[in-house]
């Protein structure tokens, strides 16, 4: 049996409010209660600053640095990487680590976006929309990239931006969009290669959890069970959860994750 290393990731990276910090504690909290492990904490939680992304990252940056550090120290001890992170742009530090230990593995990145967008390309300025072209070396974040595009598939992604749409039809990236047969299409996009998953909560339909974007026709709980049982056909390496906001509005009741964390069941049974 694989050792499993959940992280925690409480640091302040491009949020526009302050629920998917304690969003990622209550996720770890229920990770390590089901798994039997502990938890290793990074980053000082802070307020939402909502700014562009040049200053989001700088504020970042020590902290995903730490990021970093702690998933070289994971993968240096033939661990397994188990991460909750407030934001997907906490992935600008992860990524490039896992390509430098597992060149071989697809980043398997469900999104309701594909943030692959650039400093030149990007039209809203927001970091997390840079959080996977970073690590595949489309624009230099100063944590490092090394993913290769042949190796990131996309899934669930249906809000897209031109330059994104370009990638695609390109062929350099693969998109697993929502839809009829998405096992089947995801299976024959990950090609029986090792997998990294990564889990926006947007990529899910709207009203089934707490995430800062919501967009209609994505994917439902029982389709996110169905891929992650396709993915545990592969060697899963990793996987990290972001965007799980605590709640429904600042100020409300608390959300369990217990049902996301339900459907991400098969994934979880093969990191360890």
């Amino acid at each position: 049996m694989s050792e499993v290393a959940i992280t925690l990731f409480q640091g302040r990276v491009a949020d526009h409010n302050n629920l998917a910090i304690p969003g990622a504690k209550s996720v770890a909290r229920m990770l390590a209660e089901q798994l039997g492990v502990g938890i290793a904490v990074v980053g000082v939680p802070a307020p939402a600053l909502s700014a562009g992304w040049q200053l989001e990252l700088n504020q970042a940056m020590p902290g995903l640095h730490a990021l970093a550090a702690r998933l070289v120290e994971v993968f240096a001890r033939s661990a397994k990487p188990l991460s909750a992170t407030s934001r997907c742009a906490a992935s600008l530090a992860t990524l490039p680590v896992v390509a430098r230990y597992r060149p071989d593995a697809c980043v398997v990145w469900f999104d309701a976006h594909a943030d692959l967008n650039t400093p030149s390309t990007t039209g809203s300025g927001y970091l997390g929309g840079m959080a996977l072209s970073g690590p595949a070396g489309l624009w230099d974040s100063g944590l490092g990239a090394g993913l290769a595009l042949s190796n990131v598939v996309l899934v669930g992604q249906r809000s897209l931006d031109p330059s994104e749409v370009s990638l695609i039809a390109s062929g350099a990236v693969t998109h697993v969009a929502p839809g009829p047969a998405l096992a089947d299409r995801l299976r024959a996009a990950v090609g029986g290669r090792a997998v990294y998953m990564h889990l926006d909560c947007d990529v899910l339909n709207p009203g089934i959890v707490p995430t800062d974007y919501v967009h209609e026709d994505g994917l439902s709980l029982e389709d996110l069970r169905t891929a992650c049982a396709v993915l545990a056909e592969s060697e899963v390496i990793g996987l990290e959860i972001a965007e799980f906001q605590d709640a429904w509005e600042e100020g409300g009741e608390p959300v369990s994750p217990a049902q996301l964390i339900a459907a991400l069941a098969p994934a979880l049974k093969a990191l360890r």
